[in-house]
């Protein structure tokens, strides 16, 4: 039979070995824990980088138009001050302000009584005179057969035949103030000499006008055509008067005045015989048929001329390209969106595209934002490029 003493050193001895027990358990678990942070620390170490999100755009090929770009003003082709040509009242006013009106269309009439009153009296003085002119030739012939008979002297018929002179004379007055009050009456009907459109008039029914006025009653603008004076650089000029020598007609669009807008197309008439020494620059005509009324005179736009088409030309956002010391070059984008620097050449820059001379092909694949980020054999995430707003045309930027 064990002794209390015997018992008590079992159950120390128990308790001993459990706690041994634990604290391996323990010790194993937090090595193993170690172990594998070191693993994971290795494994993170040794995975790649991430790839880096960037704007991509493809290369294209195709046609390419290539623009000169002026600063340009629209005029009328033709813009009427109506005068009154007459004094009188005005009776009728046959137009609102702005209509569209024909050539010829009566627009004012100037009361024409005074004028009528004028014409029936000039008329009254011819019928006088010719009857006057009649009875001198009668009398002629009656007395000539007096000094035939030696009735009459020789001096008496000649003064009586030097007045058929005076009479022709007055006649020929009489016609004149006939034709003149005629004239006068055609002036009282105010008609519109071109097709356009009225402005704001100046006169209204009751008002008398005379003809001494500086203050025109309307202004008539033709509308259509309508032509665009816009300039060049003198640099420019050669290249135009070239392609004008080659035939054909130039085509010219009109944009708004931010550039983004296309308001017309029209063909370009002629250049100015000189260029301005004090800007450099030459004046070119534009005209355009107009149909809905884009342009307006005195209208501010821009003028895109077109110069040439490029056939099968290699194009890529201009965004795209860097500049480092061994030149020109973007960032190319091959199948496994890893990203390599490949020099290129520039044949034109034009807005916000370029057109390469050397370098891509079509379908290539350049990054476009986010090159500052980049270095050769990166992985790329490719994105869409940010719409950008605004005319991609432009002047020719730099030719090689």
């Amino acid at each position: 039979m064990q002794t209390g003493a015997s018992l008590q050193s079992a159950r120390r001895g128990k308790k001993t070995v459990w706690g041994v027990s634990l604290g391996l358990v323990l010790a194993l678990a937090v090595c193993a824990v170690l172990a594998g942070c070191g693993q994971s620390k290795k494994a993170r170490a040794s995975a790649p980088p991430p790839p880096v999100p960037v704007g991509v755009a493809a290369v294209k090929e195709g046609d390419f138009n290539v623009y000169l770009t002026g600063l340009g003003t629209v005029q009328a082709f033709n813009t009427v001050a109506l005068k009154t040509r007459i004094d009188g009242q005005i009776m009728q006013v046959n137009f609102t302000e702005g209509q569209d009106v024909k050539a010829g269309e009566l627009l004012i009439q100037i009361d024409p009584r005074p004028y009528q009153v004028a014409l029936a009296q000039a008329e009254a003085n011819l019928q006088k005179d010719e009857a006057q002119l009649n009875n001198a030739k009668a009398q002629y012939e009656r007395n000539k057969v007096l000094y035939e008979q030696g009735v009459i002297a020789k001096q008496d018929l000649d003064t009586m035949q030097a007045s058929f002179g005076t009479f022709e004379g007055t006649i020929a007055a009489d016609k004149a103030a006939i034709e003149n009050a005629k004239l006068n009456l055609t002036y009282c009907r105010i008609t519109s000499p071109i097709n356009g459109r009225v402005g704001l008039r100046q006169v209204d029914p009751g008002n008398y006008v005379t003809a001494a006025g500086n203050t025109p009653m309307l202004t008539i603008t033709q509308l259509h055509p309508i032509s665009l004076v816009f300039t060049l650089p003198e640099d420019q000029l050669q290249q135009v008067e070239q392609r004008m020598r080659q035939g054909g007609k130039l085509e010219v669009d009109a944009y708004s005045r931010d550039d983004a807008t296309k308001l017309a197309t029209g063909t370009l008439l002629t250049v100015n015989n000189q260029i301005d020494p004090t800007t450099g620059t030459v004046q070119l005509k534009a005209t355009f048929d107009n149909p809905d009324n884009a342009l307006w005179p005195n209208q501010f736009v821009n003028a895109h001329l077109l110069l040439k088409t490029l056939k099968n030309a290699i194009t890529a956002p201009a965004s795209a390209l860097q500049r480092g010391p061994e030149g020109t070059f973007v960032y190319a984008v091959d199948s496994n969106n890893t990203v390599q620097m490949r020099p290129i050449d520039v044949a034109l820059t034009q807005g916000s595209t370029v057109v390469i001379q050397k370098g891509l092909q079509n379908g290539d694949r350049v990054v476009t934002d986010g090159q500052e980020k980049l270095q050769a054999g990166m992985r790329v995430a490719p994105q869409a490029p940010a719409r950008k707003s605004g005319s991609t045309s432009g002047n020719i930027g730099s030719q090689t």
